[in-house]
């Protein structure tokens, strides 16, 4: 093993002596973490424990060749690196275990993640953006396996970016665009189609990222053999290394326990995709896990004698405190009294961070105890107001949990009773939940001035001499008003740049404002996915697109575990504004025609969700977007890019608001809320009811995450008193959901006369061809057998049977 003090620059043996046993302490500190955070779950102190313990190395490394402006996008292995970094502490690491909620104390998630999950603040108390240039980064961590992948892929994009595009304000964002993307994966998790789809990516775009493979032969229980060709993910991604004649990555391959060939390493990555813009993947092999996978196994049940031995025997923590004793750095008696005062300190922090968690439970206990009694002793259930009592006061560690069910379930006693006492305990029990309820919900959206739902309408505004033209031309020349108004506006996806998108909502944006604004990409929906988001969380404002709505799916465990929840689970210090745009609705038959409302509303809750019924409309929602920080779904209707629209001359400019109906109709019989494509039908359903004497009043959801905020749906059955919901999903999708909306929230059952009803799309997927849509999909003649049979159950004589 070398053991020469090179770095970047050379420094005298007594610097490196110095950094050599700073390193060892920052290992050993992480390792003792690690021991006494499983040995906490496994008393019961914390739910689940899961640690970084056989990855120390390595870590150490990779922090060495962080620098300023960096980002990392890994997973839940990573505590040597952030305690490298300075942006973890023992204290903190077990405030993230015990789950507390308090940004303060468990400045991660405030428990709204588990131990291991890691993040920087990139935001400003108001939402506006820190200098990210003068601070080390991290986006914020998922479980979900290989999850961290593609949005990395857009982190190092974003270096790309500010390198290349002159006209950008990147101040706050980049230096040149010499920023690092470095990302963390285990070994097993390489097996995943996210982590193929990035490196193939990065190869083709060349963008400054390095992959770290963690390597330990294992996938929680299951070994290398199952996982990867080869059994070796280095030599199976031979055909990506790069050549003189051809650009891909480089490739480095290193043993997790060998110090100064991890530095050498990482180094060399660290100046490659610094300086050439070249992906470099760094395989650390020779790894181990010393506790297995988490808390909930162990790893004797699965590896031999024979590998728990060589495991033990080359523990990567072990091998450099053995290095740093052969090579004179240090001896073992320093190196003993080092360890033992770091136990001492992970210990006094574990202490620390349990009283301070158990601080503020144990006093609501004592003052809800006392309410208790004091109920108990004016209430003729005294007997099981005493029992909760006792039971509570049992608990020598309660939770918030035991409070608020204590509280309950007292107040079931009180039922009838009208006393101070019992008052008392109520207004506990409200200001309790009250309190505590946000620090499980709040940052699901933007909680800031400029959130989305603030942005006022602004309507289109039409010259005397109106142009009337396709609908893709208004949102073509839209977007063209937004890539002069908004330098950091990109546009990118499957046949986006060259002929300017499927439909030619972007023809002729790339020749005029050049292939790094308007782009290309392959057919890859995670990734273009990915792309936005690490753009959006660098500061860039991308518009990512997905040719189909119907492919949205190949995308959506990014969309759901990662960009959906970015605001929420950081506790509004980051903010990924990434814009979505699709195509949905009715076309031809199984795979283009896609309406799947409901289960995109159901899993997409954090970002906006958005169904224009025409361009106009849509063009009008990506102003809206861009004037706000938050990101969002916008559903353009597949049909209607030729269908003839008014040219405003406000663009860029005019607003549609978003969470906000529209009344396309009026009327005074029947309610009739639709979206997109659909209303259109609608509408020609309603001329024709007319004409039985059915006046029909038609509403535009057109937002349906939010929907509605103001509660117009409901005035309108106050008026009408009933109310039919159309939609082209399928039955219980997102027709059910408005319906939710309309009756439960808004409460407008208090003003029917008649059952609302749906009328929603066939079970199965549509089937191909204009006899396919009919037949599958809502139709005119549905819509108006559906009114008509609503009026015919409330007045059969003026609207007798029809068939």
């Amino acid at each position: 093993m070398d053991i020469s003090p090179r770095t970047s620059n050379d420094i005298s043996f007594d610097d490196f002596r110095a950094q050599i046993l700073k390193d060892y302490k920052t290992a050993f500190l992480s390792r003792t973490c690690s021991l006494i955070g499983r040995k906490e779950v496994l008393t019961g102190k914390a739910k689940f424990g899961i640690f970084g313990d056989g990855k120390e190395l390595p870590q150490l490394a990779m922090a060495r060749s962080f620098r300023n402006g960096d980002f990392r996008s890994g997973y839940y292995r990573d505590q040597t690196f952030m305690m490298a970094l300075g942006l973890l502490t023992p204290k903190a690491m077990f405030h993230a275990l015990y789950a507390t909620t308090d940004m303060e104390k468990e400045p991660m998630s405030a428990g709204r993640q588990m131990i291991g999950h890691y993040l920087t603040y990139s935001l400003n108390e108001d939402g506006s953006w820190k200098d990210l240039t003068k601070q080390k980064n991290t986006a914020p961590d998922i479980s979900c396996t290989a999850g961290q992948m593609p949005r990395l892929l857009g982190l190092a994009q974003a270096s790309k970016v500010y390198r290349e595009l002159k006209n950008i304000d990147s101040a706050k964002f980049s230096v040149n665009g010499n920023e690092v993307a470095w990302g963390t994966i285990g070994n097993a998790s390489t097996s995943e189609g996210m982590f193929f789809e990035t490196i193939n990516a990065a190869g083709v775009l060349q963008v400054p990222m390095v992959i770290s493979i963690w390597d330990d032969d294992y996938g929680i229980s299951v070994p290398q053999e199952y996982h990867t060709t080869k059994e070796d993910i280095s030599k199976a991604l031979e055909g990506f290394q790069r050549d003189e004649a051809q650009p891909g990555f480089e490739i480095l391959k290193v043993k997790g326990w060998d110090y100064t060939g991890l530095m050498h390493a990482y180094e060399n990555a660290s100046d490659i995709a610094r300086d050439e813009h070249v992906p470099v993947l760094i395989h650390v092999t020779e790894l181990t896990q010393p506790q297995g996978h988490s808390t909930s196994g162990s790893h004797e049940r699965y590896k031999s004698e024979e590998r728990l031995k060589w495991e033990t025997e080359n523990d990567c923590n072990k091998r450099f405190k053995e290095w740093i004793i052969e090579s004179g750095i240090s001896d073992e008696e320093e190196l003993n009294a080092i360890e033992l005062e770091i136990k001492k300190t992970v210990r006094a922090a574990k202490k620390e961070a349990w009283a301070e968690y158990l601080e503020a439970h144990l006093e609501q206990k004592r003052i809800l105890v006392q309410l208790l009694n004091k109920a108990a002793s004016t209430s003729q259930n005294k007997a099981f107001i005493t029992k909760l009592t006792n039971d509570l006061q049992a608990i020598e560690e309660p939770i918030k949990r035991d409070l608020a069910a204590t509280a309950r379930k007292a107040l079931r006693y009180l039922l009838g009773h009208d006393s101070v006492e019992k008052k008392n305990l109520l207004d506990w029990t409200n200001g309790f939940l009250e309190k505590e309820q946000p620090n499980y919900s709040d940052h699901l959206y933007s909680e800031n001035a400029n959130k989305a739902t603030n942005i006022a309408a602004i309507p289109p505004e039409y010259s005397a001499k109106v142009k009337v033209v396709d609908g893709r031309m208004i949102l073509k020349d839209n977007f063209d008003a937004l890539f002069h108004k908004y330098p950091e506006i990109l546009v990118f996806g499957e046949d986006s740049g060259a002929i300017g998108d499927v439909n030619q909502g972007l023809e002729g944006l790339q020749e005029k404002h050049g292939k790094l604004r308007v782009a290309d990409t392959g057919i890859r929906e995670t990734t273009i996915i990915g792309q936005g988001l690490g753009m959006a969380l660098r500061g860039l404002r991308p518009i990512a697109e997905i040719q189909y709505l119907d492919y949205i799916f190949y995308a959506m465990p990014t969309l759901t575990d990662d960009v959906a929840t970015i605001r929420y689970r950081t506790v509004g210090k980051q903010k990924a504004p990434l814009i979505v745009r699709t195509r949905g609705h009715r076309l031809e038959g199984i795979w283009h025609s896609g309406s799947p409302m409901g289960g995109l509303i159901h899993v997409l809750r954090g970002m906006y969700i958005l169904s224009p019924r025409d361009m106009t409309r849509a063009a009008g929602f990506y102003n809206t977007l861009m004037k706000s920080d938050e990101p969002a779904l916008v559903i353009e209707s597949l049909n209607g890019y030729r269908l003839k629209e008014r040219m405003p001359n406000n663009l860029g400019e005019f607003c549609t608001p978003i969470g906000v109906v529209e009344t396309i109709k009026t009327g005074a019989d029947i309610t009739l809320v639709s979206y997109g494509s659909t209303l259109r039908i609608v509408m020609e359903a309603a001329k024709e009811l007319q004409e039985v004497g059915i006046d029909a009043e038609v509403i535009d959801a057109q937002s349906l995450l939010p929907f509605d905020i103001e509660h117009d749906v409901v005035k309108s059955v106050q008026k009408t008193n009933r109310l039919l919901v159309i939609d082209e999903d399928v039955p219980g999708g997102c027709s059910a959901y408005l319906l939710n909306e309309i009756i439960e929230k808004q409460g407008a059952y208090r003003y029917l006369d008649s059952a609302p009803q749906t009328l929603t799309a066939k079970a199965h997927r549509p089937a191909y061809g204009s006899d396919g849509d009919y037949f599958s999909k809502p139709n005119t003649e549905d819509v108006f057998e559906k009114v008509y049979a609503i009026l015919n159950e409330s007045d059969p004589e003026e609207y007798p049977n029809l068939r």
